[in-house]
């Protein structure tokens, strides 16, 4: 199979003809968004959701998130949509923001990983929702990239992951957050955290009350345990090299990469030029919207550049640096030290 890239910048009409012929034909095709590039795929064609999990070499019990472009496609997914479902819709969408509720009959278990609710948002891009109405169908869509491998943030890795895998990729530019949607289910109550992104715990609390934060935000999955949103396994957004969070003050990390050979830094803005190691940085260290939108091609980078073994900076967990912290601890397989 030949991967065709269309920029949709400067050839939009084709971009959206394209993309909308394969979608509707039961193909896979990359596709932008605000947070990170996505698969979609028809979410009401069974045989075309499986080429979503085949491409990525994803495992089955893993949901997808089905994105629309108006809120009145969300009546079709969902059994009902909770009053609060509503407020936030009003308030955060089109935006990085997933919510669950109880699926639809029309809602396949392939789409679902298995539960009986389904995970769906509006995205901010105007290309992702000119795609989606372009195809007329709700678009099932997981990160564009080679499962557990970081989430790509501009179309050069959606084509370094994909080539070959699927027919067409819609490059859309850089990635404005830079990291995927926040999930919240609701289909309990008080609602649930299950992965924390582009709209902050903080923000959505002053906004609809209690929120209670899932244990695998900060920690594994449990064991057994059905992961009820993307991103919650064990290991996930991973570099080939090994990487340990360091949770220390700048002069500890320094001391920590001088005193072992063979170190590779992960740090914030300026910090790099203080070291006596190589280095990628990731954002400024007082601004998670920042780290967020560099992290992913961080973490690419550290592999360009053939690093084996990562020390990485932690970030701070309130507001945006909890999504950041999320990813991080995933990508480096829960190995943190302290200092």
């Amino acid at each position: 199979m030949q991967t065709e890239v269309i920029d949709i910048k400067t050839e939009y009409d084709r971009a959206l003809e394209k993309s909308a012929e394969f979608l509707r034909h039961g193909e896979v095709v990359g596709i932008p968004t605000e947070t990170v590039y996505g698969l979609a795929a028809n979410t009401f064609d069974e045989n075309a959701v499986k080429k979503i999990f085949l491409a990525k070499g994803r495992p089955a019990d893993n949901p997808l998130i089905v994105h629309i472009c108006d809120i009145s496609g969300l009546s079709a997914l969902v059994k009902e949509i909770p009053e609060k479902v509503k407020i936030m819709a009003k308030h955060f969408w089109p935006g990085p923001l997933t919510m669950i509720m109880k699926k639809s009959e029309r809602i396949s278990d392939t789409v679902s990983g298995g539960l009986d609710t389904v995970a769906v948002r509006m995205p901010k891009s105007e290309y992702a929702r000119a795609i989606i109405k372009a195809s007329g169908v709700p678009l099932a869509a997981p990160s564009a990239n080679l499962s557990g491998s970081p989430s790509p943030t501009n179309a050069k890795y959606v084509f370094d992951d994909m080539n070959g895998r699927i027919p067409l990729i819609i490059d859309g530019g850089s990635c404005e957050i830079g990291v995927e949607s926040t999930v919240i289910s609701f289909a309990e109550d008080p609602p649930r955290l299950l992965r924390p992104g582009g709209v902050t715990l903080e923000e959505m609390t002053e906004l609809i009350g209690e929120i209670t934060v899932d244990k695998a935000v900060l920690d594994r999955l449990q064991e057994g345990a059905k992961a009820a949103s993307p991103g919650m396994k064990y290991k996930h957004y991973a570099p080939r090299a090994e990487i340990t969070l360091i949770k220390s003050d700048f002069e500890n990390f320094k001391r920590l990469t001088e005193s072992e050979n063979g170190v590779t830094a992960l740090c914030f803005d300026g910090e790099g030029e203080r070291l006596h190691c190589p280095f990628v940085e990731y954002g400024d260290g007082n601004d998670g919207y920042s780290q967020s939108a560099r992290l992913f091609d961080a973490l690419r980078e550290l592999d360009e550049m053939g690093a084996e073994k990562v020390y990485a900076r932690c970030p701070d967990t309130s507001g945006m640096g909890l999504a950041v912290y999320n990813r991080l601890i995933r990508a480096c397989g829960f190995k943190i030290r302290v200092l």
